[in-house]
């Protein structure tokens, strides 16, 4: 009887439902910089994004780049860079991963939402562009469920894709 009762108790809190922790876009600091290092995606999926050490390093060397570890809590799942040139309203995502462990959980898309709804309050932006390696198993179909499609330009060997964000607005 009492097993049947643990069982039921187990069985009541698996059904309660679980509390989503928020995706947060963070400053990488001296604390999280291992953990990012450590993230990385599946080896079929390596052809498409490169590794974060080499990303870190890049925006180091690039005045327009904003990059963050995307968190769950205080948790690095993921990472992103962009390319932000205010002056010329030339905004894109440079790069973009998810860490295979945490993949296929909303975690992604979470982060996808806020890098649009942050690229949208830059002044004059009315485009958010990206690029993608061709082949299979490209990324290509996660993006286009935002919206952004393909240009039909090439840069670097990438397909160029783009996201309409719409009539620019006066901001600040």
């Amino acid at each position: 009887m009492l097993k049947l009762l643990a069982a039921e108790g187990k069985r009541e809190r698996a059904m309660a439902p679980r509390k989503k922790l928020p995706v947060v876009l963070r400053e990488i600091t001296a604390e999280t910089l291992r953990p990012v290092l450590k993230l990385s995606v599946s080896e079929e999926q390596k052809k498409f994004v490169a590794d974060n050490a080499v990303s870190i390093s890049q925006a180091y060397f690039c005045k327009q780049a904003w990059f963050r570890t995307i968190s769950v809590g205080e948790k690095p799942v993921g990472f992103v860079m962009l390319y932000i040139d205010r002056k010329k309203a030339d905004y894109d995502v440079w790069r973009f991963m998810i860490d295979q462990r945490y993949q296929k959980k909303g975690y992604g898309t979470a982060a996808m939402q806020q890098i649009i709804e942050f690229v949208k309050g830059l002044p004059r932006a009315r485009a958010l562009y990206l690029s993608h390696s061709p082949g299979r198993g490209n990324p290509a179909p996660f993006y286009k469920r935002f919206g952004f499609v393909h240009t039909g330009k090439m840069n670097e060997g990438e397909k160029v894709m783009k996201l309409d964000l719409g009539e620019e607005k006066a901001r600040p």
